[in-house]
């Protein structure tokens, strides 16, 4: 509470030419900050001291006007070519002083920093952010495998309502848009590829390419891609709302691990909805290319499925669900971590489900890009 009585005083130390230090007392706030400025200015035109020190350990409150008036002084002491630092700020003063914009309080400013070139300056940040941004994820990784290790053990812990919900919202509710997107796919790839191989006459291997290619590569990465955007953001995007309603604090205060009673479901219904949707895009993707097959290139639909059987192994639909479960792991972690890193306010919810996508979707490439060379060398 403001004391509209109280005035702010400014006892002087020094003499003229030689260091000012200026001890301010009472409220540096906007009803009071006047007529200490003005006493500031004409000191500094009076004394031309060689050095300004402002003293504000006696200071009660200081507002936003008041951090005001203590940058306009160093701005006109910088004029004047006088060193400036301000003594004995308290915790609360430097917060104020920082909605500022300064990089650092008064007095403890590097002038180095200033003198760094923009584009300089933007590549540390980015470095420093994807620094940060590593170790925030590895200590969640850390708890998330903490929480499914339990989880093992302790069966009965894990909430299977939730995780059978999040099934259905992941792999049910999922299943029509993946069904047609691998349907159209699939139909795309034989249509595209039978324009090359006719040339030859090797219509019959449409169904070998297509097989391979959904089965192998397209089939996991499209089914990857579609649920990061649909669960993955879903993920993100709930777990957000609950830190910004407060409700994970709740779960803390009563004695709750959020990780195991948040994350453990999502992640244990993702690794069981994905593999699944894999085999259905596979399927789909398959039957795209016969469709194709049957229409445009006069095969029978015998004929298609026998050279697609002879096509695929039993390795390539295992590797396929691996892949699925890989990926289902890698999208559900960093959803759930992007939604726990969720910071204030409804635009950080947006911007947790964003990132959470982008994340997903990039694991998703490194991963398959690692499982390519393995499994190349594995074969």
């Amino acid at each position: 509470m403001k004391h509209p009585d109280q005035q702010c005083a400014i006892r002087v130390e020094g003499e003229k030419g030689r260091r000012l230090t200026l001890h301010l007392s009472g409220y540096l706030v906007t009803e009071h900050v006047d007529r200490p400025m003005d006493e500031i200015q004409s000191l500094l035109d009076d004394y031309r001291p060689s050095q300004l020190l402002i003293d504000v350990s006696d200071v009660i409150t200081m507002d936003s006007a008041g951090a005001l008036a203590l940058a306009k002084a160093e701005e006109d002491a910088a004029a004047r070519s006088i060193p400036f630092e301000i003594l004995n700020m308290t915790p609360g003063m430097k917060r104020t002083l920082r909605l500022l914009d300064y990089k650092k309080p008064f007095g403890d400013r590097d002038s180095s920093l200033d003198r760094t070139p923009p584009l300089f300056e933007r590549i540390r940040g980015v470095f420093l952010d994807t620094y940060n941004d590593f170790i925030r994820v590895m200590v969640f990784v850390g708890e998330l495998l903490s929480a499914l290790l339990y989880s093992a053990i302790h069966p009965l812990s894990i909430r299977w309502a939730d995780s059978l919900l999040y099934i259905k919202r992941a792999g049910v509710d999922g299943l029509p848009i993946l069904g047609l997107i691998s349907f159209l796919i699939g139909l795309i790839i034989a249509f595209m590829s039978s324009l090359q191989l006719k040339q030859f006459g090797a219509n019959i291997y449409v169904a070998s390419f297509l097989a391979i290619a959904v089965v192998r590569e397209l089939g996991p990465i499209m089914t990857a891609i579609l649920v990061a955007g649909r669960s993955g953001s879903a993920f993100a995007a709930e777990i957000g709302t609950m830190k910004v309603n407060e409700e994970i604090d709740a779960l803390t205060v009563m004695g709750f691990d959020p990780v195991r009673f948040i994350a453990v479901p999502k992640v244990l219904a993702a690794m069981v909805a994905v593999p699944i949707l894999t085999l259905y895009a596979n399927l789909f993707g398959i039957l795209g290319g016969l469709v194709v097959g049957v229409t445009g290139l006069d095969l029978t639909p015998y004929t298609y499925i026998q050279q697609t059987i002879k096509s695929i192994a039993a390795f390539d639909i295992i590797s396929g669900i691996v892949k699925a479960v890989v990926f289902a792991v890698l999208i559900s972690g960093i959803s759930c971590q992007r939604g726990f890193e969720t910071g204030e306010g409804a635009e950080a919810v947006g911007i947790s489900a964003t990132s959470a996508v982008v994340s997903s979707i990039f694991l998703i490439i490194v991963a398959d890009s690692i499982f390519a060379i393995v499994i190349h060398y594995i074969r």
